[in-house]
């Protein structure tokens, strides 16, 4: 980029750092106790739970990977779309307001963790510490692909070495999560999730109208490879397959399991606002899936040559479409898309440390001052961690994000679901599902390099497996009882 162009938009990056940091700052001055750090004192309305959750889940694989991915694979990547879109229907649907209501019910618990180890009514803590170390294993590898967007991101603008980009990001990120906790977190998401709206709509809308419209962008497409325009051929014409469209689909599988969302069905206020939420929020998901699609699909046709990266896609159009002020605020919502994910998964691993390892083993009558630093130096701990992780420069969004996105969904979606609504399930098939869930992702990725039946997205395998694993498990060992049952019990006569 030009001298100046990069002078605009480094200015903007910067007006648009120095907002969010102040947001963390006012956040700061309401976080009292280690509630308020975590869930922001339960006190969020339904736009800033549907945004928040939003853009929290999405982070800069929906800007980057997505995108990049399209552009690859054509309209082989609506799949992903699609199962994307239905599992963020279902978790509203079916999780959103039950976890909300047992959650509170079950001894107030503020993390994943606690909410099973009180739900199960497990003293010994071994379900606790097992959830948490999930939980830090597979945050490591999600942040560090918002990391990985981030070098991305400053490498494409402002030509900076790929490390030293990554670093910029890392600070980026830390600093204001470090302060504010969930309602720096929560507040900036509206800001963010708003931003990457906009900008993915801008891009592919500018684009189609400087090619002349939808029809002369097909006919490109039609004319670089007419297989990119086919939903059950890859690029090369061959058949998908069903383990193909399975793998693309099953993303959908993820959302039940994923902390970061969870959270945020706990944070509402009111569980009769979440109704409101849930139409906000995917209303929000549909369209920003689709404009994603959208820029991959025109960029095809628009760009003259094939990129080196096809996950700088949205960075490449935007640069060449629109003045540099405008590029700047539009390319600063990557910036957004990765803050508002990577924030949300430090502060759920920060949680896990400082309320599953610290209090529950170590400290148990730590007090809520003396947790809130704990979690704030757990951020930095956590931080550093990924951003070793994300230094290798061929590390990719997609891929990082896939893992950790199976990781969480088959270790946790499973037990989340059942612990819902079922009533027999107990702590041994608790343990036994979260267990088998998040071992089979580990060794089904491992294996899958050998092809045929271990080719499919391992989130799919993983689930089944906890889910059995939870049923059988529950049922050799005699299912729920005494206060459990009793608990499970008053809260569907509440939900009733």
């Amino acid at each position: 980029m030009q001298e100046t162009n990069l002078f605009v938009v480094g200015a903007t990056f910067v007006v648009y750092l120095i907002v969010m940091l102040g947001i963390g700052i006012l956040a700061y001055r309401r976080t009292a106790n280690l509630s308020d750090y975590i869930l922001g004192g339960r006190s969020i309305g339904p736009t800033t739970a549907a945004l928040s959750a939003g853009a929290s889940d999405m982070s800069g694989w929906l800007l980057l990977g997505l995108p990049g991915y399209a552009l690859a694979a054509g309209y082989e990547a609506t799949w992903i779309a699609l199962g994307l879109l239905v599992g963020t229907w279902l978790n509203w649907l079916l999780v959103a307001r039950r976890l909300r209501v047992y959650s509170h019910v079950a001894g107030d618990a503020v993390t994943l963790p606690a909410y099973f180890s009180n739900r199960f009514n497990d003293h010994s803590h071994l379900l606790r510490v097992i959830c948490a170390c999930f939980i830090l294993l597979f945050f490591l590898f999600y942040a560090s692909s918002g990391l990985v967007a981030a070098g991305k991101l400053f490498e494409t603008v402002f030509g900076y070495d790929y490390r030293i980009a990554v670093v910029i990001g890392t600070l980026a990120v830390i600093s204001y999560t470090l302060f504010g906790g969930f309602l720096a977190v929560a507040w900036t998401d509206v800001v963010q999730g708003l931003l990457m709206a906009v900008a993915l709509v801008l891009v592919p809308v500018f684009a189609l109208n400087a090619m002349g419209g939808w029809e002369a962008a097909h006919t490109a497409m039609q004319a670089k490879n007419p297989e990119l325009l086919t939903f059950f051929n890859d690029v090369k014409g061959e058949p998908l397959g069903v383990i193909a469209i399975l793998s693309l689909l099953g993303w959908g599988l993820g959302y039940f399991g994923q902390p970061h969302i969870l959270a945020r069905f706990k944070a509402v206020a009111d569980e009769r606002d979440l109704p409101t939420a849930r139409r906000i929020a995917v209303s929000w998901t549909a369209v920003t899936l689709v404009a994603a699609l959208f820029i991959g699909w025109v960029a095809i046709g628009y760009l003259p040559q094939e990129l080196g990266d096809s996950e700088k896609v949205f960075l490449v159009m935007t640069n060449s479409l629109f003045h540099p002020v405008v590029a700047g605020i539009l390319m600063a919502a990557v910036l957004a898309a990765i803050m508002s994910t990577a924030d949300s998964q430090l502060l759920v691993s920060s949680s896990a440390l400082a309320e599953d390892f610290y209090k529950a083993i170590l400290r148990k009558d730590a007090t809520q001052t003396e947790l809130v630093w704990i979690g704030r130096a757990a951020v930095v701990v956590i931080a550093l961690i990924a951003l070793l992780l994300a230094l290798d420069p061929d590390s990719s969004v997609l891929g990082l994000v896939s893992y950790a996105w199976a990781g969480f969904g088959a270790a946790f979606g499973p037990a989340v679901v059942l612990s819902l609504f079922w009533r027999q399930m107990n702590r041994s098939g608790a343990i036994a599902g979260i267990l088998l869930g998040g071992i089979t992702v580990v060794v089904w990725k491992q294996l899958a390099d050998l092809g045929g039946v271990f080719a499919l997205y391992e989130i799919i395998p993983g689930v089944i497996l906890a889910t059995l694993a939870i049923v059988v498990v529950s049922k050799a060992t005699g299912g729920a009882q005494g206060v459990v049952l009793d608990t499970f019990d008053r809260v569907n006569r509440q939900l009733a």
